[in-house]
């Protein structure tokens, strides 16, 4: 990998923070990996580093209660995910030439704005039959997580305005970023993000992440739902905060 000890095991801290807070959560492990390891790494190879680790945990976050549990929760948002994995394949193709920061600013500004109006008491609350909504936030989640890498916070918005129990929405996040982390996978390797020196080193990342994850499931098995739904928008106002300053400041 071509990356000094010390190097190593700062990226593996991150990994395993980065998988503590997706146990708890459900997501912005990609958020906490890419602020964590463009500290001192590229920002390709911070991408690159990434998608492995995104894959694999998950697969067992989506699986954690079984395939039909899993394929259960999924249905009601087929069109969301079919409308972001197609962004998701066109706008990754355009990650190296375009700019983020006018986007990041955006997107951080309508995550920010979403997490403090629900946190104080302005929920926003959709129907599982709003395909437009369904369309356009997938089609937006879709296009943040090809020219990113990071799809969670406009998804677990999304989802979080269902008022699914908190089960459901771990799982459906799960099959969500897991299917879009797949097809990053083949995304990158086409617009030569993930080759195989930097596969290597998101292939390192995996045991730490896992290891977070494991950890992160322990603590949020004994939330109560309350509890669970406050944790989720206190992290998704710090991934809007740090989409806003990833926007202003790089």
């Amino acid at each position: 990998m071509g990356l000094d000890i010390v190097t190593l095991l700062a990226a593996f801290a991150v990994a395993v923070s980065a998988g503590i807070v997706k146990g708890i959560v459900g997501f912005a492990m990609p958020m906490v990996i890419i602020s964590g390891l463009t500290t001192f790494l590229s920002p390709e190879l911070a991408l690159a580093g990434l998608i492995l680790p995104t894959v694999v945990t998950n697969g067992f976050q989506a699986l954690r209660q079984g395939v039909r549990a899993a394929w259960k929760s999924i249905r009601p948002f087929w069109i969301f995910l079919g409308v972001g994995a197609g962004a998701l394949i066109i706008t990754s193709q355009f990650v190296l030439a375009i700019p983020q920061a006018v986007f990041l600013i955006g997107l951080g500004g309508l995550v920010t704005l979403y997490a403090v109006a629900t946190l104080a008491g302005v929920p926003l609350v959709l129907s599982a039959q709003s395909k437009m909504v369904s369309i356009g936030m997938g089609a937006f989640a879709g296009a943040v997580g090809g020219i990113s890498g990071i799809w969670g916070p406009m998804t677990v918005a999304y989802l979080t305005a269902y008022q699914l129990p908190k089960a459901d929405q771990m799982r459906v996040q799960g099959m969500i970023y897991g299917l879009g982390a797949v097809l990053l996978v083949g995304a990158h390797i086409s617009s030569g993000v993930l080759t195989l020196a930097t596969a290597k080193f998101s292939a390192f990342l995996i045991a730490p992440a896992v290891i977070g994850l494991w950890i992160g499931f322990r603590i949020q098995d004994r939330m109560d739902q309350a509890r669970f739904k406050q944790a989720t928008l206190l992290v998704l106002l710090l991934a809007g905060l740090n989409l806003l300053r990833r926007g202003l400041f790089g």
